[in-house]
């Protein structure tokens, strides 16, 4: 017979999950003894972060252990009281939720994974090819903790079937094809999204290098990367390329290095004005979508304008990056480390999940 988990049950087994991942950091992995089935699991994914590069070359140790330890201050006690504490959990009617998960930067589809086994709905995971191995782990891991949950996730390879929900993310072209596919569903369909910053020349030095993490951090490749500057008129881009600076040794890892050469090439053959910083290129583009090792960027006369303009825009906006210059903005350096209850597209995942009949 299934067991049904109470929240404080679910709950708690996230907060040992966010324990096992906090014993993994860029500094120093330390290994802690009272962390549930550690013994089984800790060297496993140790050997798993070191090989995550040789099944997708864009997932470096540095980008894996970035989102695990994003994840780890994310997986708290008092973060996730926060975050569940505004929901009625009760009405829920248990459903199969399928997930189709993007794979552009290491563990991007978690926090649906979260949000369904929360809402206490079974998972039917989709796992991208670029993907396939860091979610299945940590899924095992849980599963340790409390055996019941294998009656709640299951991975599937190829067509998705018998589900009654399902939350989809893909770029532009593949949306059309879910819509399609799903519109007998209730459904959550991600499309490509970027984020931009809104600069003033204020800015202090400090913010400008923390701009460079909402940049380069994933090499550029998430939707909460800021691939798009607005600058006023006049701006002076030295604080901005100061700023850069300590991330110069991106163009030591060959696949950003030949991606920088390829775009700067294109460029310069089509005759763009760049500015370049030999591992940066900037380029003035009404675009929000800037390709690997470029940065967008336009001016603007009046920031009432821009702000009109980006509430116009906002179904191609993730992220605003400001010095408090837009509302709802986000810290510079902020980007890439999201809390529980900021959602993808601002659309509320518990609530859409709660809300399934």
């Amino acid at each position: 017979m299934q067991i049904i988990l109470t929240l404080e049950q679910k709950k708690n087994i996230f907060i040992e999950l966010g324990k096992f991942l906090s014993q993994f950091s860029s500094t120093k992995n330390l290994k802690n003894d009272t962390v549930i089935n550690n013994e089984l699991f800790f060297e496993d994914f140790l050997n798993l972060i070191e090989l995550s590069q040789s099944h997708n070359g864009w997932y470096t140790k540095e980008n894996v252990i970035f989102a695990i330890e994003s994840w780890a201050e994310a997986l708290t006690e008092d973060n996730l009281n926060q975050w569940i504490s505004s929901y009625d959990f009760s009405t829920v009617n248990a459903k199969t939720v399928g997930l189709i998960l993007a794979g552009n930067i290491p563990l991007v589809g978690f926090h649906d994974f979260i949000c369904v086994l929360l809402s206490g709905h079974k998972a039917l995971i989709k796992t991208s090819s670029n993907d396939q191995h860091l979610l299945p782990f940590l899924a095992k891991y849980i599963i340790s903790i409390e055996p019941e949950l294998n009656n709640y996730i299951t991975f599937v390879e190829g067509k998705l079937e018998n589900f009654d929900a399902v939350i989809a993310t893909g770029s532009n072209n593949t949306s059309r094809y879910f819509d399609y596919y799903f519109k007998d569903k209730p459904s959550i369909i991600r499309k490509s999204r970027n984020s931009v910053a809104v600069l003033n020349g204020t800015e202090s030095k400090e913010q400008m290098i923390a701009l460079g993490k909402d940049i380069f951090s994933y090499f550029g490749l998430g939707c909460r990367n800021v691939s798009k500057l607005f600058i006023p008129k006049g701006y002076n881009f030295d604080l901005f390329f100061n700023g850069m600076f300590p991330y110069q040794d991106v163009i030591k890892y060959e696949k950003y290095a030949n991606n920088y050469d390829y775009n700067k090439a294109v460029f310069l053959m089509s005759n763009f004005k760049l500015l370049d910083n030999e591992f940066l290129t900037i380029k003035e583009d009404t675009s929000y979508s800037s390709p690997i090792a470029s940065v967008f960027y336009e001016y603007y006369h009046d920031l009432d304008e821009i702000k009109k303009r980006l509430e116009t825009e906002k179904d191609q906006i993730q992220c605003i990056v400001s010095n408090n210059l837009i509302e709802n903005s986000v810290a510079f350096g902020t980007t890439q480390k999201p809390q529980l209850w900021d959602y993808a597209d601002n659309l509320d995942t518990i609530d859409f999940l709660i809300s399934l009949a």
